[in-house]
């Protein structure tokens, strides 16, 4: 086997391992997402704060993992494949609109206050959880090309 063949089986391997990372840290994202906001019951010994730092930092990892593990690496220029990086070209702005909002909020809920509970949370948790779902619906778009 060439070297040339070598060396990309192994960077392909490593890119499957980063894409399961991200799929098992996106569904935890995911289920958190649902307890804070109440879709799914969250234990009663965990209080709403609790709940939101854990998802907030829960997120951060969940969209450093997907910048720094997945994206940077094609739009470095690492990605051979041009598909791929046409799909990110195209792809990359709506992924990167949507992780703008979920910083917004990781650093609005940084330090909760009960007003803030009271007053934003239900509408803050409705867009962050919007822009999750059209996040994981382009990651799924470029996931699909990467694994093609």
């Amino acid at each position: 086997m060439s070297g040339d063949k070598k060396e990309e089986r192994v960077v392909r391997a490593n890119t499957n391992s980063l894409i399961s990372e991200l799929l098992e840290e996106r569904k935890q994202v995911w289920g958190l997402y649902c307890k804070v906001s109440g879709i799914e019951d969250a234990p009663k010994a965990v209080t709403i704060e609790k709940l939101l730092q854990e998802f907030c930092q829960m997120t951060v990892d969940y969209i450093s993992l997907g910048h720094f593990g997945i994206y940077q690496r094609i739009l470095d220029g690492s990605e051979r494949r041009k598909s791929v990086v046409d799909a990110a070209e195209r792809i990359y702005p709506m992924i990167s609109k949507a992780t703008e909002v979920v910083l917004d909020f990781n650093d609005k809920y940084q330090s909760v206050t009960p007003a803030m509970i009271v007053h934003d949370l239900s509408t803050d948790l409705s867009n962050v959880g919007e822009q999750l779902a059209n996040r994981i619906e382009w990651e799924d778009k470029l996931i699909g090309e990467m694994l093609a």
